[in-house]
């Protein structure tokens, strides 16, 4: 409830805070050099393993008799459906009609994504979850503290409590930092979004196995290793207010708001539902759904055995990609300030047509069969970058819970790249994404990911 006393708008101390977070590289909770041996201790500690199975093996889902959508019998979760997707070119004739089919995964609830913070001798720290997911490459990644669906905290699935949610969602949880709702994967998922929270705890807070305390240096460093902070991380940290104060920027915030809008205007897009069974170009098989050209990713199932989580066993589906994904920033200093080349990206199931990615975002299997001119802008310029051009380089694992082995090599390059981009790009500065990222929509979970990795690279430590 409000004080009813005047507060100012925004807690001046916050940013310079997190920024020493950053800044320190030395945990007071878990020493840097004893993260291995604890992250190997929980994996020692717990069971995990992961099946693939037919889709009649499945307990709890079926195939729907009229649409032949995946569903649960219990209504909840989420469902596998079918979409049929049209966009009509660009009015100032930049960009090709659009017209595909597709499964795509349709989950009406929110889920909270939350990470707990505490300062411990001044500096604050981050409560960090080693979480196994299903889906994941190495199957234990670092989580946010909170990592759950509805059915989940709600106890839909009748397991045991969501450690900690009582900080985020609870009547006295402590002071919150971060509190914003932004997409999912849009071309995977029908409209769906999350809730990203950072929360501040007040009074002690017990350490629970599973779970570490580290500084956002620390973090820092472990977002410098293939496949160790998870999805849900990156984009939680990606919202983190920052001290940079820096003002100028080829656009002002006024000109990049009404470029965005501008290019949610132009595109003319439409989704409707199709049966899943009755997709062009897409066979259903008895252990896969995949396209007939082996292209973009198939729908499988697994069995599912965790020893540490609320339900200890499941079967479920998962959405496992054709090929590993780039990723990537290209970035130049414009009269000495930093920018990053992000693109107003058009995706299926995005609330609202467009929202920013990184500069590329693509799976080269995916257009191995066309000739190098029909490769998305700038993928040449990033896959050719070489030495101290590329100034980050690492791979990274897409959220667990229902995509399978989907990894992206995120790339920052830097590049004398044109001024004066294509229609459709648009040169940014790190603090106008920061400050896009406050609010719902605006950037996509790849672009968030990449200002994580771009946020650590960019932070020095002591």
């Amino acid at each position: 409830m409000p004080s009813h006393v005047l507060q100012r708008r925004a807690v001046q101390s916050l940013p310079a805070r997190i920024a020493a977070s950053a800044a320190t590289n030395q945990g007071v909770q878990l020493p840097t050099e004893h993260f291995d041996g604890w992250l190997a201790e929980r994996r020692r500690a717990n069971t995990f393993r992961v099946d693939r199975i037919p889709f009649a093996d499945m307990e709890g889902w079926s195939f729907h008799e009229h649409t032949g959508n995946l569903v649960h019998r219990s209504g909840r979760f989420f469902t596998v459906e079918g979409l049929h997707f049209t966009e009509d070119g660009p009015p100032h004739g930049d960009g090709p009609h659009s017209d595909w089919y597709q499964p795509i995964m349709r989950q009406h609830e929110v889920g909270v994504l939350g990470i707990l913070v505490k300062e411990f001798d001044g500096v604050l720290h981050f409560l960090m979850q080693a979480k196994m997911e299903p889906g994941n490459p190495n199957l234990l990644q670092l989580s946010p503290t909170v990592q759950a669906t509805r059915s989940n905290y709600t106890k839909a699935h009748q397991g045991g409590d969501v450690k900690y949610i009582e900080h985020f969602v609870g009547p006295d949880r402590g002071r919150v930092i971060v509190d914003v709702r932004q997409s999912e994967h849009g071309s995977w998922f029908s409209r769906k979004s999350n809730r990203n929270m950072v929360v501040e705890a007040v009074g002690d807070v017990p350490l629970l196995d599973d779970f570490c305390w580290l500084t956002l240096g620390q973090i820092n460093e472990l977002l410098h290793r293939d496949n160790v902070i998870n999805m849900d991380s990156r984009t939680v940290l990606s919202c983190l207010p920052t001290d940079d104060t820096s003002g100028d920027a080829l656009l002002t915030d006024t000109e990049l708001l009404s470029w965005i809008t501008g290019e949610r205007t132009r595109h003319c897009v439409r989704t409707a539902p199709a049966p899943l069974d009755q997709l062009p170009g897409w066979k259903r098989r008895d252990s896969v759904i995949e396209h007939e050209t082996g292209r973009y990713f198939n729908v499988v199932a697994v069995s599912v055995q965790a020893g540490n989580r609320e339900v200890t066993g499941w079967t479920q589906p998962l959405f496992e990609p054709a090929d590993q994904g780039v990723l990537a920033f290209l970035t130049r200093e414009i009269e000495g300030t930093p920018h990053v080349l992000v693109q107003a990206r058009v995706e299926p199931g995005l609330v609202d047509t467009v929202e920013l990615g990184p500069t590329v975002q693509y799976t080269p299997h995916n257009y191995a069969h066309l000739p190098e001119q029909e490769l998305p802008p700038f993928a040449e310029s990033v896959l050719r970058a070489a030495g101290d051009r590329i100034r980050y380089d690492v791979v990274h694992a897409e959220e667990g819970g229902r995509f399978l082995n989907a990894e992206n090599r995120c790339l920052i390059v830097e590049a004398d790249a044109p001024l004066d981009p294509p229609p459709g790009y648009a040169w940014v500065t790190p603090a106008q994404l920061t400050s896009l990222v406050q609010h719902s929509h605006y950037l996509n979970v790849q672009a968030r990911t990449m200002l994580a990795c771009l946020n650590a690279m960019r932070t020095g430590t002591r």
